[in-house]
């Protein structure tokens, strides 16, 4: 009799800034998962994941949001997440902010253990080595600094571009300095965000791509908003519409619908 191992059965924790702002990117990492074999669910009790009140020191609101987030993804075998950043504070901040609870720690570490980034998900834990896609471009990708330094997530995003047909990568020279955003950083520091922002935009430019790509939505927004206002024809998405094949579903960020890319 053979044996069939049961698919992972997996809830896929949105963030704030693709349900509001790019859906599309939702879509594409529940394609990406199911196409992997998982089994996908949305909690509909999910919200924010407490990062925003978690900087700001607001360490009530973050723990309310870390036990709402806790109590709505108990019972899958993985929870992942399309945002570096989102993964960063559920894996590990929210042992952090529960320690020494008796209730909510252990339930807290078993969520972080349970957590992973989109990309290093099908990587490192499904082993996928390649999609069915196609984009045709020169790329260049930002690594988002909570994926990068928190998550160790570097590697995994290129490995698996480098098997779409009609990709070329050109490598970001600073690809792993900050681009500004840096969460409430960008309210609390203008100017030094606009400075940091520019230098990334004239980076991105100097590499010759016509798309620029990353993990996580704020780097994104704020990269893209900068591109923008610059009149660039660089065009802005998030790694999971290439690797999915959904470029078509959605006009890049910071562009209109009729603008197209």
């Amino acid at each position: 009799m053979v044996e069939t191992r049961a698919r992972p059965r997996v809830g896929l924790f949105v963030t704030c800034l693709v349900d509001l702002f790019r859906p599309t990117v939702g879509f594409a990492a529940v394609k990406l998962l199911e196409d992997a074999g998982c089994v996908v669910e949305v909690p509909a009790a999910q919200t924010c994941c407490g990062q925003p009140a978690f900087n700001a020191g607001d360490r009530a609101t973050a723990t309310d949001l870390a036990r709402r987030t806790i109590a709505a993804f108990e019972g899958f075998d993985h929870v992942v997440v399309p945002s570096g950043s989102c993964g960063g504070q559920i894996k590990r901040h929210y042992p952090e902010l529960l320690a020494g609870d008796p209730l909510w720690e252990p339930r807290a570490r078993d969520l972080a253990g349970r957590t992973h980034e989109l990309v290093s998900f099908l990587t490192d834990v499904l082993g996928v080595a390649g999609v069915d896609a196609r984009y045709e471009g020169t790329v260049t990708y930002h690594d988002s600094c909570s994926g990068l330094r928190e998550l160790g997530i570097k590697a995994q995003p290129r490995r698996l571009l480098r098997g779409v047909d009609g990709v070329r990568i050109a490598e970001l020279p600073s690809a792993e300095v900050c681009c500004g955003f840096g969460g409430t950083f960008c309210v609390k520091y203008p100017d030094v965000s606009n400075r940091m922002v520019e230098a990334k935009a004239a980076e991105v430019a100097a590499t010759g791509a016509d798309t620029l790509l990353a993990g996580d939505m704020g780097c994104l927004l704020n990269i893209a908003g900068k591109l923008s206002r610059q009149g660039s024809a660089v065009r802005v998405r998030h790694v999971a519409e290439v690797l999915a094949g959904m470029t078509g579903d959605a006009p890049p960020i910071g562009r209109s619908p009729g603008e197209g890319g």
